[in-house]
Formats: C-alpha cells, sequence, structure tokens
C-alpha cells in the first residue's frame, strides 16, 4: 500500500510540475497571432529551441546559408528573461536561438529538417542530460505558410518514428537576446567540459548525418 501511495504521490507530482508551464499568462502566449520579423539586407531570422542554447547554436552556425546564430530566450511571458532566470523554470521561456540566415541559399523547411535531425525528437523538457522545461523543444512560425511545413515535419517524422514528437509549435512572439557570455560559447570554449562531452559530440552527429547542408569549412 505504501509503495502505491508513494507511485502516485509521484505521478502526481510529475504531472503538476507538466501542467505548471502552461497556465494563464503561458496560454496566452500559445494563442497569440504570430509576429513577422521582416527581411533585413535580404537576411531572414528563424527561431529555435532545442535543449541548451550552446549545442544548437554550433549546430546552425555549421550550416551554409547561415550568417550568424544569437543565443537567448523566447517562448515564455516574462519580460527580460536572463539566464538565473530562466534556469528556475518559471519564466515560461525555453533556452532558444535566433538563426540569421540568406533564404536564397538556406531555406526555412530545411532549418526544421536541421532541427529535427540534430536532436532526440522524443526527449520531452530537455535534450540529453538537459532537464528542465527551459530546455524543451520548441518551433517557432512566423505565418502560416511555416507552421504547415513544421506541422507536416512533424507529423511525417511521428510517423516514420512510431512515437510521439516532443516538439511544441509556438507563435513567434519575441526574442530576447543572451547574456553576452553565452554567445559563440562552443568556439570560444572548445575545452569547456560541457563542451567536449556534450555540444560537440552532438554537432559530430549532425555533420555525419547532413554533410551536404555543411559549410566548406565545417567538412574538414
Amino acid at each position: 500500500m505504501k509503495k502505491l501511495l508513494y507511485v502516485l504521490s509521484i505521478s502526481l507530482f510529475f504531472s503538476c510540475h507538466n501542467q505548471a508551464q502552461v497556465n494563464e499568462k503561458q496560454q496566452a502566449v500559445i494563442d497569440a497571432e504570430p509576429v513577422v520579423v521582416p527581411l533585413e539586407d535580404g537576411k531572414a531570422r528563424a527561431y529555435f529551441a532545442s535543449g541548451c542554447f550552446w549545442c544548437v547554436e554550433a549546430v546552425y552556425e555549421s550550416v551554409k546559408g547561415v550568417d550568424e546564430v544569437i543565443n537567448g530566450y523566447s517562448g515564455g511571458y516574462t519580460e527580460k528573461p536572463t539566464y538565473e532566470a530562466s534556469n528556475t523554470g518559471r519564466t515560461g521561456h525555453a533556452e532558444a536561438v535566433e538563426v540569421i540566415y540568406d533564404p536564397e541559399v538556406v531555406t526555412f523547411a530545411t532549418l526544421v529538417d536541421v532541427y529535427f535531425g540534430s536532436q532526440n525528437p522524443t526527449q520531452v523538457n530537455g535534450q540529453g542530460p538537459d532537464r528542465g522545461s527551459q530546455y524543451r523543444s520548441i518551433i517557432f512560425y512566423q505565418d502560416n505558410d511555416q507552421k504547415k511545413i513544421i506541422e507536416d515535419k512533424k507529423a511525417a517524422l511521428a510517423k516514420e518514428l512510431d512515437a510521439t514528437i516532443a516538439a511544441e509549435v509556438y507563435p513567434f512572439q519575441k526574442f530576447w537576446v543572451g547574456e553576452d557570455y553565452h554567445q559563440n560559447y562552443e568556439r570560444l570554449h572548445p575545452n569547456q567540459g560541457y563542451i567536449r562531452n556534450v555540444s560537440v559530440p552532438r554537432l559530430n552527429r549532425f555533420k555525419a548525418k547532413f554533410p551536404e547542408l555543411l559549410k566548406e569549412e565545417e567538412k574538414h
């Protein structure tokens, strides 16, 4: 009996924890109209959350057609989130990246392929060792065309894997740029423990899977 009560209490805890991120404020974000980010100097912007942003930044920066990747926070309801606040899991935000790219070279659809192809698409609330709603997977859309691309690819992947795909699909609202010390982290700190043991292996798995998408300098 005690064992049964323990199991039920644990189940209730995780149920409440998972529901906590979809409170009234979070639901308003999910239900909002998407914000379209206009082209600037011919460059478009796309937004993704997929675990630690150090890892995601390194992946997207290896893709030809991508000019720059910026680390930050998105998907939540808290104004001016910080790394410390985000790590509490109470801001609604996830660690995210802003991908600045040339749509004449790489399409949004391909960036979505990169997204799904560089993560464990079935892991809920995290990637690898990083766990919590601040590390959850989210793909942000800016219009109905992007939303359809995301939903079609998500459905196809679910069918292929015969599994539920964890990525949430959100209308883009705002991207909060992260602290300076988080930018270009993998490149500036190649010998840091997390980078060597988590980021680089994740990047190398992506490179092996999608060699045709890599910049020339990333192929060696």
